[in-house]
């Protein structure tokens, strides 16, 4: 069941009801007859703005030659809010399923998954195992397939744990104790955790602004459901499901929520996969990186339309990327126990 609604030119805003009933905000670019249809899967605490810059070079890049979709995850942005119970890696992955299923039935497409989104596309093949061959390339952006519990956050062992697992809850706290316009006013702690955990450097004031405004507006049951899901994500057993889907891996050198050695570990787990990692980056490539993600985005996007073209899959190793441009410098890596 779906709602739907245009805001712009070729643009159109839906809502769309979930296997539990809650309703997700869903923006849909493009025609339906597109020849290929990308989905960007956001990150955790922030809303379907994650991906802004690259929905701007992508639209850029091919107008309407191709089906852009985004939405809100439960719990997040303009969707509905979640029980806590619901607030899980495989609610998102089926999450995921109904948004294909209402708005790209049939056809090729190229997902593309931030932090938690990038392991909500890890589930799928446990999800909805009948998209994944319907899969023409995939991206990773600071994500993992497993062991958070190991993240220490760039922390000694002892204090690193401790934190780690207090943070969500502090910020839960505040967002049940205080009114959103007080913490508006009062940012102290999310700007801390943005600037300090969550970018590397260079870090431009508008983006940590952008990112602090997405942890004021999270609320409390998404910051601790998902996090003590998060913690019991493991998903590597499943990478093999991703072999030869044209992959590309993108890590910070700096980021301590899912570090270079977790992104090591998703590009050893499917064949063909690269590893890309960016110089003093952390957590928000999106942000961070723009020139880079998006550059890497549009060498799977052009793979996937010449083989659409071509009536026939695309496999194996993507191309070599565009030249990512002002920060964009990368270091290529093989993923150690590449198959």
């Amino acid at each position: 069941m779906s709602e739907a609604g245009v805001s712009e030119a070729g643009v159109s805003e839906h809502s769309v009801i979930t296997e539990d009933g809650l309703r997700l905000h869903v923006t849909v670019r493009g025609p339906d007859d597109a020849p290929l249809t990308v989905l960007l899967s956001h990150c955790w605490t922030a809303e379907e703005s994650d991906w802004h810059y690259q929905v701007s070079d992508l639209l850029g890049r091919y107008g309407h030659g191709i089906r852009l979709v985004t939405w809100d995850h439960r719990g997040h942005g303009r969707s509905d809010r979640a029980p806590e119970p619901s607030c899980t890696i495989p609610h998102l992955a089926r999450d995921l399923g109904l948004v294909v299923d209402t708005y790209a039935p049939d056809g090729p497409l190229l997902v593309a998954g931030h932090s938690v989104g990038g392991m909500t596309i890890t589930a799928l093949p446990e999800e909805r195992p009948d998209l994944v061959p319907r899969l023409a390339g995939a991206l990773f952006v600071s994500t993992t397939g497993g062991d958070l519990h190991q993240v220490t956050l760039g922390l000694p062992a002892a204090a690193g744990a401790l934190l780690r697992n207090r943070l969500p809850f502090v910020l839960a706290s505040r967002a049940r104790l205080l009114s959103r316009s007080r913490r508006e006013q009062l940012p102290v702690i999310e700007r801390q955790i943005a600037k300090r955990f969550l970018f590397g450097t260079p870090a431009r004031p508008r983006d940590v602004g952008h990112v602090v405004d997405q942890l004021i507006h999270a609320r409390p049951e998404t910051m601790a459901g998902f996090f003590r899901d998060m913690m019991t994500h493991d998903r590597v057993g499943g990478l093999a499901a991703f072999d030869d889907i044209p992959t590309t891996v993108l890590v910070g050198s700096r980021d301590l929520l899912t570090p270079p050695p977790h992104a090591a570990r998703l590009a050893g787990g499917i064949r063909g996969a690269r590893l890309l990692v960016a110089p003093d980056a952390g957590h928000y490539l999106p942000f961070e990186r723009r020139e880079l993600v998006s550059s890497e985005l549009m060498v799977l996007i052009d793979r996937a339309l010449a083989a659409s073209a071509a009536g026939t899959v695309a496999t194996g190793q993507p191309g070599q990327p565009g030249q990512p441009g002002r920060g964009g410098g990368v270091r290529r890596r093989r993923p150690s126990g590449a198959r």
